[in-house]
């Protein structure tokens, strides 16, 4: 009897590791979870970081009480879930599932044995490779590689991607942080900074050579740095026009690269991230203090540029962008891939956006 147990447990055991290793790999998940949209839409991929990471992943955010909008998270969008659920018909971001692992080692035996070792786990829509924490490496360096991951996805429907489009938006988590932000202010060549930003354009380089060798016709999105001297949180720090025209010089450096690249190709396209905040709520580069305008959402709701998880702030308590900010930068995302790439995607109006962020009108934007 005990000989018989012992046979079961080592069986269980063994069953149990063979499934870690060769677990039903995201093809198979897929056709589980179903497709979210029609055949017809244009396959929407997108590179980066929080960014980008939708905000109702629950295998992430559902550990940490106060991210991603605390106790208004079901009712706080991510600009690509705002995408996905206004206009998926028109592109396709892939099905909503939980995708990966959560185990770097077993990330990489799997893909030794062939399999799908995406890394890290996170629950969103399949084609968004954006994940919390990624720096410019992650782009290219296994485990993460979220270039070969997103590479493996086209190849099951390769016809499908030659229309694609994809946004990589990345390189706060390398160089848009206090000590680098500290660092440009006092001299805007820093080398240790300028290091770090000619790094992170050559990883975004060195992506879109690898996206456009297996999908030449690719259409593809480069995002420009926000200036995050700009965040409510910093609002405290550098208020001298001269330190604030350091940052901003230093930025540059990246933003040009990126507008270089863009330069050579007529199906890439830049977002140009610092320009469209200050059409919105302006910046404090004049006088170097927080003297913002309000953003007017719809025919009533203002948004100021302050934190806190009520919409009528731009920001979120945890520093990321507010669902009105996220609504209006996927709208004004739709507006550029319309006119760079003569997709004739319908336009996001803003009575569209406030009727979605509040459907049931308890946030008093309707």
């Amino acid at each position: 009897m005990k000989k018989f147990i012992w046979l079961a447990l080592c069986g269980v055991i063994i069953f149990g590791v063979l499934w870690l290793v060769f677990a039903p790999d995201q093809r198979m998940q897929q056709s589980l979870h179903g497709r979210s949209s029609d055949e017809a839409a244009v396959p929407f991929g997108v590179l980066g970081d929080s960014d980008s990471h939708a905000y109702h992943d629950e295998l992430t955010f559902a550990r940490w009480p106060g991210a991603r909008g605390g106790q208004m998270r079901q009712r706080t969008w991510q600009w690509t879930e705002v995408l996905a659920n206004l206009r998926s018909t028109q592109l396709d971001p892939g099905p909503w599932g939980t995708w990966g692992t959560r185990f770097r080692r077993l990330s990489m035996l799997r893909d030794a044995l062939g399999q799908d070792g995406r890394f890290p786990a996170k629950q969103d829509h399949l084609f968004n490779q954006a994940y919390s924490g990624a720096v410019c490496s992650n782009l290219n360096a296994p485990p993460q590689d979220q270039t070969q991951r997103l590479l493996t996805l086209m190849a099951r429907t390769p016809v499908r991607w030659q229309q694609g489009v994809v946004v990589i938006r990345i390189g706060t988590n390398d160089f848009g942080k206090q000590a680098a932000l500290d660092a440009l202010s006092r001299n805007p060549s820093d080398p240790d900074v300028v290091a770090l930003i000619d790094s992170c354009l050559s990883h975004i380089a060195r992506a879109v050579k690898r996206l456009r060798q297996t999908q030449p016709e690719l259409r593809i999105v480069l995002v420009g740095i926000f200036n995050n001297t700009e965040w409510e949180k910093f609002h405290h720090l550098w208020q001298s026009p001269e330190a604030l025209a350091a940052i901003r010089l230093g930025l540059a450096r990246f933003d040009q690269g990126l507008r270089a690249l863009v330069a050579q190709d007529p199906r890439m396209a830049f977002f140009d991230d610092q320009a469209w905040f200050a059409a919105r709520w302006g910046s404090r580069e004049a006088t170097g203090m927080a003297d913002y305008r309000r953003v007017l959402f719809g025919s009533r709701f203002e948004v100021s540029n302050t934190g806190g998880d009520d919409p009528w702030h731009a920001t979120l308590q945890d520093g990321h962008a507010g669902t009105v900010w996220n609504a209006l930068w996927a709208q004004s995302m739709v507006e550029l891939i319309n006119e760079r790439f003569g997709l004739n995607i319908p336009g996001l109006t803003t009575d569209e956006l406030v009727n979605f962020v509040d459907a049931d009108g308890q946030l008093g934007m309707r």
